[in-house]
């Protein structure tokens, strides 16, 4: 299946006083990549797939190694692994062409704007999730699409 790919700049601001990318700050980088995929998804004018809001539910991340500045950006791998009736789960791998740096899951959950309420993933949205539906990073057989 389909991965979407991010290049994601280091900024000196992202360092900590370790001299390595602040552990807060890949949740940035998560969100970048997780915003940036979600509007290349978006069909285009006329159709209201993915033009709503959303909201995290939750995040997991594991921290595989520590990630210095340096001037290439490094690529965020984002897919997904799950897609319910009312939320998805977003995978992701911050990486470089030598190693992998972070491992990360994120469910979203989309939200009527006017109401600011939860709102059901539409069939068409689902169809368009599909073509990143892939398993987890670490393997395991997360993957499902809701009826």
């Amino acid at each position: 299946m389909a991965r979407h790919l991010y290049s994601c700049p280091l900024r000196w601001s992202d360092m900590d006083a370790f001299g390595h990318v602040n552990n807060a700050v890949f949740l940035r980088y998560l969100e970048e990549a997780r915003i940036d995929f979600i509007h290349r998804m978006a069909p285009g004018e006329g159709n209201s797939s993915f033009t709503g809001g959303s909201v995290v539910a939750r995040h997991e991340i594991d921290y595989l190694r520590p990630l210095v500045h340096r001037p290439e950006p490094v690529t965020v791998e984002t897919w997904v692994t799950k897609v319910g009736a009312a939320s998805m789960t977003v995978s992701y791998e911050i990486k470089d062409e030598q190693q992998t740096y972070v491992r990360a899951t994120t469910v979203v959950v989309p939200v009527d704007l006017s109401t600011g309420r939860p709102r059901r993933v539409t069939a068409e949205e689902k169809e368009i999730l599909k073509g990143f539906l892939d398993e987890p990073a670490d393997g395991s057989a997360e993957e499902a699409v809701a009826a």
